[in-house]
């Protein structure tokens, strides 16, 4: 008899914190403020110190920290903003509800985070930002986008949902860029219980804006001083988060070593996996493989009660399929 193993053990880790989430959440219940209660300030505190970024914004997902982050920084219809088109839809989604064209620069097929020595070739006129994505908890060339992007004075999003806790030649992921996004789905690597996300910058005006964006951009009580949306996140999720936080680094390094170990395994069977770049390191957001034989593999895992997720790059250079799990 097989057992089932959980894409993401849950209910283990709440186990493991059920004290201290319990007691959170108490809090919140006792005092009530369920918007914007005291919990998201002290968590945006301590994320601001995690991080090394000035400014942390908490928002209602990752999604609305990509979404808002755009328009704080005024894209609009007519635009275009660079991106990878291996990801998961809300990176390119965010851009074309605001009107804008998401230009697609092809992947690197070892790590598949975007290439960046390809994306200069992409700047036209209509350019408005660079979005990269950390994918599978590795920052993406964040030194050599961010060289391109002085050069054409464009600001840089790094889309961080799979990455908070990585580093990238020992700055935090979130802190790399002009604006760093990152999300708290429950089974991204620092989580809540429901969605939450966050929006880092180091800079005062697009910090102020995201702000007032987030309330229906509201600049202070019934004065709206520009076009926002609903994208608080709730005082609960805040408190999960901050439950989570006192042993998060505990767990990005056990995630680290469980990766190391996957790493040993699969190069002595001679699969192809995603590689991590020596001057930067991964939260493992998911474990990734190369297969040509993808539906084979499929099913053996599914045989084996093994849950697993398969992602597509788009037909730019026909790289084969990447399986996680």
């Amino acid at each position: 008899m097989t057992k089932k193993i959980e894409f993401v053990d849950l209910k283990t880790q709440y186990a493991e914190l059920k004290q201290a989430v319990n007691a959170r959440i108490q809090q919140v219940l006792d005092h009530g403020q369920y918007i914007m209660g005291p919990e998201v300030r002290e968590l945006e505190g301590r994320l601001e110190r995690y991080t090394g970024a000035k400014h942390c914004i908490t928002v209602a997902s990752g999604t609305e920290a990509l979404l808002i982050s755009l328009m704080a920084l005024g894209v609009k219809s007519g635009d275009e903003v660079i991106t990878t088109p291996f990801t998961f839809v809300a990176t390119a989604e965010v851009i074309v509800l605001l009107g804008a064209t998401p230009v697609f620069v092809d992947i690197e097929p070892d790590t598949g985070n975007v290439d960046a020595d390809l994306i200069e070739t992409a700047i036209t006129p209509k350019t408005r930002a660079i979005m990269p994505v950390s994918l599978y908890g590795q920052p993406a060339d964040m030194v050599k986008i961010n060289a391109i992007a002085d050069k054409y004075g464009l600001p840089v999003i790094e889309d961080a949902a799979q990455s908070f806790g990585a580093k990238y030649q020992g700055r935090m992921s979130c802190n790399l860029s002009t604006v760093g996004c990152t999300s708290f789905f429950p089974s991204k690597p620092l989580g809540c219980y429901g969605d939450g996300g966050a929006i880092f910058t180091s800079d005062d005006v697009i910090a102020q804006a995201c702000r007032e964006i987030r309330v229906h951009g509201q600049s202070k009580r019934y004065v709206h001083s520009r076009i926002g949306v609903g994208g608080r996140m709730d005082t609960l999720q805040c408190a999960v988060v901050l439950a989570k936080l006192d042993r998060f680094d505990w767990e990005v390094q056990q995630r680290a070593a469980i990766g190391k170990q996957y790493n040993q395994f699969m190069d002595q069977a001679g699969i192809s996996r995603v590689v991590q770049r020596p001057d930067r390191t991964s939260v493992f957001a998911q474990y990734t493989v190369l297969v040509d034989e993808r539906e084979r593999i499929q099913e053996v895992l599914k045989q084996a009660n093994i849950p697993t997720a398969v992602h597509y790059p788009l037909p730019l250079n026909q790289q084969p399929a990447y399986q996680h799990f």
